[in-house]
Formats: structure tokens, C-alpha cells, sequence
């Protein structure tokens, strides 16, 4: 990087006081933009009860924020660059408190969908400012500490996001899930406004604005998510809606890309992908988002379709990541100011794809223990992943263009994230009805054993039930479904971690970057 910031500061200062509050401020925003898209994960029940919504429509509550969330993240640089980063991220900042506010108070799904969307839109920008500010202040020499902040955050947000919200909703009620934000936000927005003056706009910036492709990048971006949010419960292209949103996702991304490739101005820089480190860390922060949001996913999954747990005790489980993250930080900060941060980043695809492996033998009693040492692996691995990958990323490019890069880099981690989503949901369906299958052979009522426990049930169920023999039979079969969820996740787990371990060979084609 430059030696000079383009407000004259000088990259080998420590920032003055004013700009570290500032950057503080600006952190705390951050985690309660992450936060905010896990945090309504556990209690979507409630949250249906209270606005009186359909299954089809409560899971908006979360779609509307992570399409309009991925739709802001890329224009926060272009924001930054016309109205200053302060300006930027306190318009961001009092946005999303507001709309926290507004969901909060909502007395319908369409009113707390829109509110959400608002919410994700205006928080979205936080998120990559945030990244841009650390690389522009901080100088090279404390990046570790920094980016293990940062890194603490993004990583430790998603995974607590659902106990958080499981205790808030058990203790209080769904709204404190919003109003939480209220004070907090309101603070931040201070703080920021306050603090965090460490550039100047540039107005010559908004007249070259592309509307045009401004409009393209919001369609692609957000038929894309979309159509990866929606997909799995659809039936993918047997749906007419998702067949179409795919076609214009498409139309839309080839027109987008062809504009900003040929554009003198184009509303998002590309050119950073020309850097091999940049690239080959986007693409490893795709990855990374993959575990980040996938894993957060399928655990509440496995413990509420087969343990049948409350939101409160997933909640309590997952607690693990979040602790295994927030003491493991720290060091794997200092130790990026001393090793090779390839290195790091290589043990951290291991760690990552060795925990998730070691889930892939679940059970029906399968619990707490079961998933403690597998966490705190994971949790480990993904922050010795995402501190060196952010800073293999973005620390080989200019200062100018790290705001539009970070920009892209964590559209790239949410997109991984959405992705993962999407064909996690995808496998689990097509896996299950496999072993179903496979399974449901076995039910034999010529087998002594299928006898037996069908009578079990039978004799379990007389007297109670006007068919004793139908309600055994039924019984069975959820036993049934249960062992083919259980395999379904053991194959998800398995490819997951495979994925992981076939990245590591990537890190080899990284340039090194100075402590």
C-alpha cells in the first residue's frame, strides 16, 4: 500500500484518538448489521404469531434483508467517495436505527418485509466502510490486531446472532429483537458523526454517477439472492417464478458486467480482480462464507427437526463458536503481525474442513458434547480464515481502491454465504428421500424385528387411539424419517469439510504479504 491515505495521514501514524472512537464506532455498527441478519433466525415463530403470517411469508423476514444487504455492500464505496466516508456511514448508521425502530413497531409482515428490507439496505453499507476505514487509518505494522477485531466480529456475529435472539424473545418478547438497535444505533451514529472525519467527498463523483448501472446492479444482484433464498423451497426451475427471476438475473448480470467493463466511470471497479491476491482471496472469502453462514444454518436445523430443541437450547449449543472465536482472536492477531500470513490461512482451511469432518458421523442422540470440540476447531479455523484472507485480500492494493474492494470482497462472503444456503437446503432434500429410500426397503413386516417393534408401538398405543395399529405404523415411519434426516446431515457435514480441505491447495498460489 501507499504511504499516504488520501487525507494526508500517514500509514506508518497511529491514527490520533479521535479516529480510533470513530473506527470503535464504526465496528459496533458492523456487528449489529451481522447480527441483524441471524438474530430473527430462532424466533421466526414468534415473529409469524405477532404480525399474524403464513410460513410462505415470515421466512421474508430474513430474504428481504439479505437481498437488499448484498445490493448495498458493493455501492458503499461509490457512497463513500461522493459524500465522505463519515457522511456515508452515518447516513447508514441513523438508516438502519430508524428502520430497527420502524420493524419493532410493525403491525404486519408487509410493513415489518419492507422494514426489513430498509433495515438490510441501510445497514449493508456499514459492513464494508468499516473494512475500508481500518485499512486506511491503521498503520501496516498493528494490522493483525485490527483485523482479529474485525474478524472477531464478522465471525462471532452470525454464530451468536440466534442465542441472542433466543434469549431476548424467551425473556422479553420479538420486538426487543429490533429495539435493541434503538440506543445502540443511536450512539454509533454520535460517535461517527463525531469521530470519524478522516476524508472529503467528492462531488465531481456524483455527476459521472451511472443510474443505468446502478439499476442493473441492484436487479442482478437481487434476483440472484433471490433466486438462491427461494430456490430450494420452490423446486428450483420447476417453479415459474424462479425460472423467470434466473433469466432476468442473467440478462441483468451480462448487461451489468459488459457496462462496467467498458465504462470510463462504472458504478462498481472490477479492476481490483485484476490483482491475483485480491482475487484468490475474494474467491477463498466466497468459500469462508459458505461455513460462516452455512454451518450456523445447518446446526439449528439438525437440533430442531431431530432433537426437537428449543430456539433457546440451539441457541445455548452454538454458544460454543461464538466463545471459541472471541478468546482464539486475539492470538491469531498478534500471530499475523509475526508469521506468514499464508500460513495461517492454510492451517485455517485444514481446521475448518477437519471440524465440519468430524461431524459427519451424527446419531439421533447426538448433543451438545458431540458438537463441543467440533466447534471450537471450526471456530478457530474460520478466524485464522477470515483475518489473513481479508488482509491477503486487500492489503496489496492502493489506498484509493480499497473502499470499492472491500466492497467486493464482502459481497463475495455474503454471495458464498447465500449460495451455500441454497444447495445446503437443495442436498438436504435430495439426500434425504435417497436414504428414505434406501432405508424404507428394510421395513419388512417378514422381519422379526420390524414385528416387534411394531407391535411395541401398537400395545403403547391401545386403548388411546381409535387404530392402535395405524398409529404404530406411523410411528415407525418417523422413526424412519428421523435416521434419513440424520444420514442427509452426515452427508452434508462430509462434503462440507471436503470442500474445505480442496481449497487448501488455493493458498499456494498466493503472493506473500508483509507482517
Amino acid at each position: 500500500m501507499s504511504d499516504a491515505t488520501a487525507n494526508g495521514h500517514v500509514a506508518s501514524d497511529m491514527p490520533s484518538w479521535r479516529q480510533r472512537i470513530g473506527f470503535i464506532a464504526a465496528v459496533f455498527g458492523m456487528f449489529m448489521a451481522i447480527l441483524d441478519i441471524q438474530i430473527v433466525a430462532s424466533s421466526l415463530n414468534e415473529i409469524q404469531a405477532g404480525v399474524s403470517a403464513s410460513s410462505d411469508e415470515i421466512s421474508w423476514v430474513q430474504t428481504a434483508y439479505l437481498i437488499a444487504e448484498i445490493v448495498m455492500i458493493p455501492l458503499s464505496g461509490m457512497l463513500s467517495r461522493i459524500l465522505s466516508t463519515r457522511i456515508a456511514f452515518v447516513i447508514s448508521s441513523a438508516g438502519f436505527t430508524l428502520a430497527s425502530l420502524g420493524c419493532a413497531l410493525a403491525g404486519s409482515i408487509e410493513q415489518l418485509i419492507v422494514l426489513r428490507a430498509i433495515q438490510g439496505f441501510m445497514g449493508g453499507a456499514m459492513i464494508p466502510i468499516t473494512h475500508a476505514v481500518s485499512f486506511s487509518i491503521f498503520p501496516r505494522r498493528v494490522m493483525g490486531s485490527v483485523q482479529a477485531v474485525i474478524g472477531m466480529v464478522v465471525t462471532m456475529a452470525p454464530s451468536i446472532g440466534p442465542t441472542i435472539g433466543g434469549y431476548i424473545t424467551e425473556f422479553a418478547s420479538w420486538h426487543w429483537l429490533f429495539l435493541a438497535n434503538v440506543i445502540p444505533g443511536i450512539l454509533v451514529t454520535w460517535a461517527a458523526w463525531s469521530f470519524l472525519d478522516i476524508d472529503k467527498g467528492d462531488r465531481e463523483a456524483a455527476r459521472r454517477l451511472d443510474i443505468t448501472g446502478l439499476a442493473l446492479l441492484a436487479v442482478f444482484l437481487g434476483t440472484l439472492e433471490f433466486t438462491l433464498e427461494e430456490g430450494p423451497g420452490e423446486d428450483w426451475f420447476a417453479s415459474k417464478l424462479i425460472l423467470a427471476t434466473s433469466l432476468i438475473c442473467v440478462a441483468a448480470g451480462a448487461w451489468f458486467f459488459h457496462r462496467t467493463l467498458t465504462r470510463e466511470h462504472p458504478i462498481v471497479g472490477l479492476h481490483a480482480f485484476a490483482n491475483r491476491n485480491f482475487a484468490l482471496g475474494a474467491g477463498l472469502g466466497f468459500v469462508i462464507g459458505i461455513a460462516l453462514y452455512g454451518l450456523v444454518y445447518v446446526m439449528p436445523l439438525f437440533f430442531g427437526y431431530v432433537r426437537g430443541y428449543s430456539s433457546l437450547q440451539i441457541g445455548e449449543v452454538m454458544f460454543v463458536t461464538g466463545v471459541a472465536m472471541f478468546f482464539s482472536a486475539p492470538l491469531v492477531g498478534k500471530l499475523t503481525n509475526h508469521l506468514d500470513l499464508r500460513v495461517l490461512l492454510f492451517v485455517g482451511l485444514l481446521l475448518v474442513g477437519i471440524g465440519t469432518l468430524i461431524n459427519a458421523n451424527l446419531t439421533v442422540e447426538s448433543g451438545f458434547w458431540q458438537f463441543f470440540w467440533p466447534q471450537v476447531i471450526r471456530g478457530l479455523g474460520l478466524i485464522m480464515c477470515l483475518i489473513p484472507a481479508s488482509r491477503i485480500a486487500l492489503g496489496t492494493l492502493a489506498p484509493h481502491e480499497v473502499g470499492n474492494a472491500s466492497g467486493l470482497y464482502n459481497v463475495m462472503r455474503n454471495l458464498g454465504g447465500a449460495l451455500g444456503l441454497a444447495l445446503l437446503d437443495t442436498v438436504r432434500d435430495v439426500r434425504v428421500d435417497y436414504h428414505w429410500n434406501q432405508l424404507i426397503a428394510s421395513i419388512d413386516t417378514g422381519r422379526d424385528v420390524v414385528v416387534s417393534e411394531l407391535g411395541s408401538y401398537q400395545a403403547l398405543f391401545e386403548g388411546h387411539v381409535a387404530d392402535p395399529y395405524r398409529s404404530g405404523v406411523a410411528m415407525l415411519a418417523r422413526r424412519v424419517t428421523q435416521q434419513a434426516e440424520v444420514l442427509a446431515f452426515n452427508d452434508i457435514f462430509l462434503w462440507l469439510g471436503l470442500i474445505y480441505l480442496g481449497c487448501v491447495p488455493l493458498v499456494l498460489f498466493l503472493k506473500r504479504i508483509d507482517a
